[in-house]
């Protein structure tokens, strides 16, 4: 009964994955390394290669980098299947949360692993402000996270909490 929540929410990781990676191909077959493309005043298409993590975080560090993240990322794969496992049917947010997650992780980890750096592409700036590039699977992480603790602050509220 417990994978039947883990089964039921599956397929929004494999959405994530498959956005993410399709995302990237076309990026990686439409522009050359470092292309930009305004598509918006404060936002453009800029195509990099990211070897460290978030923020670019250890990316000068020689390429032992690309299998501690990709570890890292397995393993926190594992814990979130695992936790998506154990979720009560009425969970439901946490279930999106921990699915978007995932799919996030599996589609930043598939990059590690093919070609030992993340494909970036997404540049959101202001003047000469850039925050850092980014991509759907960084996209989906992020939106999980906000999701876990807008349910962890209490921001939604679950049917069975309602009926006690």
């Amino acid at each position: 009964m417990r994978n039947a929540v883990m089964l039921k929410w599956l397929w929004l990781s494999l959405l994530a994955v498959i956005l993410d990676q399709g995302s990237k191909l076309a990026i990686a077959g439409s522009m050359q390394l470092y292309e930009s493309i305004e598509i918006m005043p404060f936002f453009r298409l800029t195509y990099v290669h990211n070897t460290g993590a978030a923020f670019s975080f250890l990316s000068e560090a020689g390429g032992w980098q690309r299998w501690f993240f990709a570890g890292l990322a397995l393993v926190i794969s594992a814990v979130i299947a695992v936790w998506l496992a154990r979720l009560k049917q009425h969970e439901t947010l946490l279930a999106v949360a921990l699915s978007l997650i995932l799919g996030g992780a599996i589609g930043n980890l598939i990059d590690r692993l093919a070609y030992g750096y993340v494909i970036d592409f997404l540049d959101v700036y202001y003047g000469t402000w850039h925050w850092p590039a980014f991509n759907v699977a960084d996209s989906a992480i992020t939106l999980g996270v906000m999701l876990m603790l807008a349910e962890s602050f209490g921001l939604v509220h679950s049917k069975e909490s309602d009926v006690l």
